[in-house]
């Protein structure tokens, strides 16, 4: 029966919008000055870091002078109705809106059904044997957790049979609407701009790097997607994107509308990169081409493209400072060494564009020419002249043993304060067929000194040692130090 009953809502509604005689929406609709999507002229859409979005839509209207409703359909479900701004750009000054209410409850077989509790509707029951047809009249008593009918003199749950409506309330509408009472002062048609922040419009960004066979460089592309959940479409809007954390206050806003779970993907011409500026402490990213955002839609637009950058590979095998100050003996067999992967965001390394933070994912190619995936990593904002650095995994071929071979307390330098000294011995081995250089970091707190030491360390801050150990082809290489640590 309800799919029954959505079907004859759907028949209602397969004609265009549009106001008939004997309803009380065409009485109301004679109150009103409608605009519809097929007025928009330019449409702006700025996006920002999680899920906020500015919306300038300028639309076409004929006003009349005096008090008016001006109701705007096929705005966002999600829009932030308080930060709405309706101006005239043709006659500044002339348009002053002085109410202005949100519609979002959208018609539905459901939403028309809740809205008739306490009035009449006409039942139709067809008789299953000779097809006649019998109309009813019904008082709708409830409808949570099921309908509650009152037919006559008695009460029914459920629906028996079609539901036939008097007309639509004029608080329902079927598509997302901002109704404003507005004072004209030029009756004229005029280019208006509504402008709100709404959520349910998203971006990311998202690259891929392509390692060369010598590890030495990448090709780099990246690519914004665009996500548009907001309950309707901006065509060939002009897009931009913030990037950096905007302040916001945290408020609980109404989810205007349900959105449907499948969405449509869609990759776009990636012949024009984004063009980019600074926005205050941030960054803006336009695009120099209009685009069409689709409601319900996962689109791609490309950011970037630069082959050749400059990259640089390391292996690093990090400790840790807990057995500074304990005896620990054996710390580990076979300990994996973390593979990164770097390179610098600059124009002479065919870069120096800031980079919105997302996530770099990295190919090299096989022996046969196929790309390969060979890690990701999340990056964060990433200014000029900055250093982009991306850990991939763990070497296979690459491991280490390392031990505690001695450990001493020191007498106390002074009273509340302890000392310590001990040893260790690390194994680096490598069964690749080519040497490899791997990187030992050794964070140490307190106040530290390396006693003596078979390779020469560098001390890169207060709290890190770290030594660079060249490891043979199908070799090992041991490192061995002693340290000294005071607390």
């Amino acid at each position: 029966m309800l799919k029954r009953h959505a079907l004859a809502i759907a028949t209602l509604f397969s004609a265009p919008f549009m106001p008939y005689a004997g309803n009380v929406l065409a009485e109301e609709s004679k109150a009103e000055i409608r605009s519809t999507i097929n007025d928009q002229q330019n449409v702006t859409v700025t996006i920002y870091n999680n899920n906020l979005a500015l919306v300038k839509d300028q639309r076409k209207i004929k006003l009349l002078t005096g008090v008016s409703t001006l109701a705007i359909r096929d705005v966002s479900a999600q829009m932030r109705a308080e930060t709405a701004f309706l101006r005239s750009l043709t006659s500044p000054g002339s348009l002053t809106t002085l109410e202005q209410y949100f519609d979002y409850d959208l018609l539905t077989p459901e939403k028309l059904l809740e809205k008739y509790v306490g009035k009449t509707v006409s039942i139709v029951k067809t008789h299953p044997t000779t097809g006649e047809e019998k109309i009813e009249q019904a008082t709708v008593l409830s409808v949570n957790n099921g309908v509650v009918l009152k037919i006559g003199n008695h009460i029914e749950t459920g629906i028996p049979g079609r539901i036939v409506y008097n007309d639509i309330p004029a608080n329902l509408r079927d598509r997302p609407t901002l109704v404003t009472q507005i004072n004209n002062k030029v009756a004229s048609e005029q280019t208006v701009e509504l402008s709100y922040l709404t959520g349910g419009v998203a971006w990311k960004a998202d690259y891929v790097a392509e390692l060369s066979p010598k590890e030495d460089s990448v090709d780099l592309s990246g690519w914004i997607t665009l996500t548009n959940t907001s309950g309707t479409s901006y065509n060939n809007a002009k897009l931009q994107l913030v990037a950096g954390d905007v302040n916001r206050v945290q408020e609980n806003y109404p989810r205007a509308m349900s959105l449907r779970k499948n969405q449509e993907l869609m990759v776009a011409d990636a012949s024009a990169p984004m063009a980019e500026e600074s926005l205050l402490e941030y960054h803006l990213y336009s695009l120099d081409r209009p685009t069409t955002i689709a409601e319900n839609q996962t689109k791609q637009v490309a950011l970037l493209s630069a082959n050749g950058v400059p990259a640089r590979k390391e292996l690093v095998l990090r400790g840790a400072d807990y057995y500074y100050q304990s005896q620990q003996g054996d710390l580990g067999t076979k300990i994996k060494v973390g593979v990164f992967v770097e390179f610098d965001n600059k124009e002479v390394s065919k870069l120096g564009m800031p980079l919105p933070k997302g996530i770099m994912r990295v190919y090299k190619k096989d022996a046969l020419g196929n790309a390969q995936f060979v890690g990701e990593d999340n990056i964060d904002h990433t200014p000029n002249n900055e250093v982009v650095r991306l850990k991939l995994g763990e070497s296979f071929d690459v491991t280490a043993d390392k031990k505690q071979t001695n450990f001493k307390v020191l007498p106390r330098p002074s009273k509340g304060n302890s000392a310590f000294e001990s040893a260790y011995e690390i194994t680096l081995k490598n069964a690749k067929k080519e040497k490899v250089i791997v990187t030992v970091q050794e964070p140490i707190n307190g106040d530290w000194i390396i006693l003596s030491e078979n390779r020469a360390h560098k001390k890169v801050n207060s709290a890190l040692a770290v030594w660079k150990v060249e490891i043979p082809a199908e070799g090992s290489a041991t490192l061995i130090y002693r340290a000294s640590v005071k607390y």
